[in-house]
């Protein structure tokens, strides 16, 4: 049996954090960063069925074109990340009465809708790219074991490219799920190799009034290509969206509204515009 300190739930049986009952989410899930792009999405539904907050979860279920979806906002970082998968994972493979695994496991979809700016020239403002792997250089999943399911020979040589530091932890790759690679892709959307950084400002190499431990890392990354794949956009949550999918049998996938190019220092005229349309691709795949 999981002890109470373990896993927390509320006085009401919801999960700590997410403030959800198992009843309360559908199996189709799209990820948001932002709050307050929730509703940016569930506006399109045909009906909305239940809404909840709490901090910076906020989750909305409902139903477009016949299929039941919740939408949820993570917050920022591979730390919330871990926060949310958990405790999604246990509304679906944990009896919260019994606080014992379920014999048969629940798999999730869960599909992650975010704005990213490029690393690559010949990838523009206003494109998609979905995210056949993800890079994270922060340490939060080093605190399972992923051994068995990281890339390592795209590991040793983005370590080698990069000739990065290991004083800052071990980076890590993980594919996406194949199922839903295969249920997205089109001629729309262009395939990447996304990093995940554990910060903002440092950990992607801005720099305001603090040195970094490595001013050239950036470039560096720009021109990383293991048997042609490239880096292609970087961000916060997909190695960690994608790592704790795989050890938990869910199938993850992450999509990137391109707003701005670093490479040749572009940046979309209208941004909002491009990610409604990244959210109208995304429900249009999932219903297809």
């Amino acid at each position: 049996m999981i002890q109470s300190s373990e896993l927390i739930l509320n006085p009401d049986g919801s999960v700590y954090h997410i403030n959800l009952k198992p009843e309360q989410i559908a199996k189709d899930i799209i990820f948001v960063g932002d709050q307050n792009r929730v509703e940016k999405i569930t506006k399109h539904f045909d009906s909305i069925e239940f809404t909840t907050q709490k901090r910076e979860f906020k989750t909305q279920t409902g139903t477009y074109k016949g299929k039941r979806i919740t939408v949820m906002s993570t917050g920022i970082g591979p730390d919330n990340i871990d926060i949310v998968m958990n405790e999604l994972d246990a509304l679906v493979n944990i009896d919260l009465n019994t606080r014992t695994v379920k014999d048969e496991l629940t798999s999730l979809n869960i599909v992650r809708v975010g704005t990213s700016g490029s690393l690559q020239a010949d990838i523009p403002v206003d494109s998609m790219v979905m995210s056949a792997y993800g890079l994270g250089l922060d340490n939060m999943l080093r605190s399972y074991l992923i051994d068995s399911i990281s890339e390592k020979d795209m590991e040793e040589a983005f370590i080698a490219q990069t000739n990065w530091d290991m004083k800052k932890g071990r980076p890590y790759v993980i594919a996406g799920s194949d199922v839903l690679i295969k249920k997205f892709e089109s001629d729309q959307i262009f395939k990447g190799f996304t990093g995940t950084a554990g910060g903002f400002y440092g950990p992607q190499g801005r720099v305001l009034r603090l040195n970094i431990q490595d001013s050239e890392l950036n470039t560096k990354m720009d021109a990383f290509n293991f048997n042609g794949t490239r880096m292609t956009n970087l961000e916060m949550e997909t190695g960690a969206i994608y790592g704790l999918g795989k050890l938990l049998g869910h199938q993850c996938l992450s999509l990137n509204a391109i707003i701005a190019n670093r490479a040749n220092g572009t940046f979309s005229e209208d941004p909002y515009k491009t990610v409604d349309q990244l959210i109208e691709y995304t429900l249009m795949k999932l219903v297809e």
